[in-house]
């Protein structure tokens, strides 16, 4: 993945005309952190684990980026998330850098009791490092608002009252109202601008999503509310389609029932892999990485791609589909709404007051429709791509602010 995201980034670089030094230091993390993590296990057995945390950039803010608990959980993955969150709040205009980290443990072999234990040895290890002012984490895979909570207690302990510390935080314990919604919102709301774009309404599409976590179902939800059909959503578990609509929060309540779309009584069963190429108008990759790739790419029927994952389409796949004019709205632009409401509750936990959730939605997509705007005109402006022209808006930011806090008199070529 880390790969992947060097290849966007030096084809935005190859437009600005960015020398190789100034690339060097954009894609040089400022700071890498591994850790060791012991505790004696609630069996009785010592367990032993390790934790990351890789800070890219903060010459536009404190860092942030996703912490998750998983087993395959790397330095290398932290790097490239933790670059591309820089890029991320860069294209949507809040003002952090880019942080992502984790622990290589399985959540779900763990009791809760062991899990608070790896969290508040992680906190204990991390707290000179993380900070509302420095990197403040977020949920990620198998991390939740739970989890931020016990970080804001344990971090508390030594630094004082800091809900700021982290967000996507439990709303009795100063997380922020509409945060749960705000990546499938955000996908809504750069959807909702491509579609005046091409003089179109949610009325007259169809909508394929793949993925029903928390991105995928209220991504559906929100995009069916304006009128459109969302034809086939397909998970882990299998496809379920109908021609006139799913019922999407009847399918919402299924699966949280069942654990998956598998099953679902109001809709025709099929083979999950299916959906990338379903003859759907727009495509909602929001769950695996690599998921459109260059075996399958030439097969998608969809005209507009949404892309609510990371890295949902491999550089093969973008080139293949960009060839074939289909309008890719990028990770980092797409699904920017999470962090966006997670800057959103840092901001209302610095100025300890609250905002509703009207004010916040209303926020939100005034952001996203602002950064889709900004990043179609750069598009136009160098007759490039939009995940190219992301990249370029994130840059120019970046580059900028890095050379604003210096004396040093040069440059740059944008």
């Amino acid at each position: 993945m880390l790969a992947e995201s060097h290849i966007y980034f030096h084809k935005a670089a190859d437009v600005l005309g960015l020398a190789d030094n100034i690339r060097t230091i954009l894609l040089t993390p400022r700071r890498t952190v591994k850790i060791g993590i012991n505790i004696e296990a609630e069996d009785g057995s010592l367990q032993s684990y390790e934790g990351f945390r890789v800070q890219h950039n903060m010459a536009r803010g404190p860092m942030k980026g996703g912490l998750r608990y998983h087993p395959a959980m790397d330095e290398d993955h932290a790097a490239a998330l933790a670059n591309l969150m820089t890029w991320k709040t860069a294209v949507v205009d809040v003002p952090y850098g880019g942080a992502k980290g984790g622990i290589n443990c399985d959540p779900h072999a763990l009791s809760e009791r062991d899990l608070f234990q790896i969290t508040v040895r992680f906190v204990e290890q991390m707290k000179e490092v993380i900070g509302p002012t420095i990197d403040i984490p977020a949920p990620d895979v198998n991390t939740n608002a739970k989890v931020m909570g016990w970080i804001m207690h344990e971090y508390s302990k030594y630094e004082g009252f800091s809900p700021g510390v982290v967000t996507g935080k439990p709303l009795d314990l100063f997380g922020s109202e509409g945060r749960e919604a705000a990546t499938g919102r955000g996908v809504m709301d750069v959807l909702a601008e491509a579609l005046i774009e091409q003089r179109m309404s949610f009325g007259d599409i169809t909508v394929a999503v793949q993925g029903f976590g928390n991105v995928g179902s209220n991504a559906a939800r929100l995009i069916a509310e304006r009128g459109a059909r969302i034809v086939a959503v397909a998970d882990h578990t299998g496809g379920v389609c109908a021609e006139a609509g799913l019922d999407v929060p009847a399918l919402v309540a299924w699966v949280a029932e069942h654990g998956g779309v598998k099953g679902f009584p109001s809709g025709e069963a099929f083979d999950g892999p299916e959906i990338i190429t379903w003859d759907a108008d727009v495509l909602v990759p929001a769950a695996l990485e690599d998921a459109i790739h260059k075996d399958n790419a030439a097969d998608v029927k969809a005209r507009i791609i949404v892309e609510g994952a990371n890295g949902p389409t491999t550089p093969e796949a973008s080139d293949i589909l960009n060839d074939r004019d289909v309008l890719i709205i990028p990770d980092i632009l797409a699904n920017a709404g999470g962090v966006t409401v997670s800057y959103f509750e840092w901001v209302q936990n610095i100025q300890h007051f609250r905002w509703d959730e009207e004010r916040i939605n209303q926020e939100l997509d005034k952001k996203m429709s602002r950064a889709y705007r900004s990043v179609r005109q750069v598009a136009s402006e160098h007759s490039i791509d939009m995940r190219t022209a992301a990249f370029v808006l994130a840059i120019r930011r970046v580059g900028k602010a890095a050379l604003a806090r210096t004396h040093i008199e040069t440059e740059l070529p944008f």
